[in-house]
């Protein structure tokens, strides 16, 4: 009988550690640069992962162009373009395509040569980052790994030091 229980108590262990942490968001678990697809505004091209440049840090940010503190933090990203200019940065929306043009005219990213406006037409975005608050900043390394992420306004300066403090490792 001992022993029944001593197995029963292993089998019981063993099943409740081989569990993997589930509240864990997915970019968490997997902490690389992401299978991205967004839609551009000709709304024809389609803009994924393999077309980000190799060796090159990528900031991706989730925004809505309605949204204050999403205008905000681009009109930071305008602000200090330099700090930046080695990084790509990819900005993704799940709002109207009208919308989105709107908002890249007004900023006029399109005189950005490292930024990407377009639209997660398959909501990706949202659920593998777990996103509760706009605008949502997740930055990877050169090699795609996850060096930070960020819900709400963050200063830019400081999303410069951590590409920086990415860089010295």
């Amino acid at each position: 009988m001992k022993y029944l229980v001593a197995l029963c108590f292993c089998f019981v262990s063993l099943v409740s550690f081989s569990q993997t942490d589930s509240t864990q968001p997915p970019y968490k678990r997997f902490p690389t640069v992401p299978p991205i697809k967004i839609l551009l505004s000709d709304s024809s091209t389609m803009y994924t992962k393999a077309d980000i440049p190799k060796n090159k840090a990528v900031l991706l940010m989730l925004f809505s162009p309605d949204c204050s503190h999403c205008q905000h933090e681009t009109e930071e990203l305008i602000k200090h373009k330099a700090e930046l200019k080695d990084v790509q940065i990819v900005m993704a929306t799940l709002q109207p395509l009208s919308d989105m043009k709107a908002f890249v005219e007004h900023y006029k990213l399109t005189d950005l040569p490292n930024v990407v406006v377009g639209k997660d037409i398959y909501f990706f975005m949202p659920s593998f980052f777990n996103i509760h608050n706009l605008p949502f900043l997740a930055m990877y390394d050169k090699k795609g790994q996850l060096i930070g992420a960020f819900e709400g306004t963050i200063a830019i300066p400081a999303v410069a030091k951590v590409f920086e403090k990415s860089k010295k490792k």
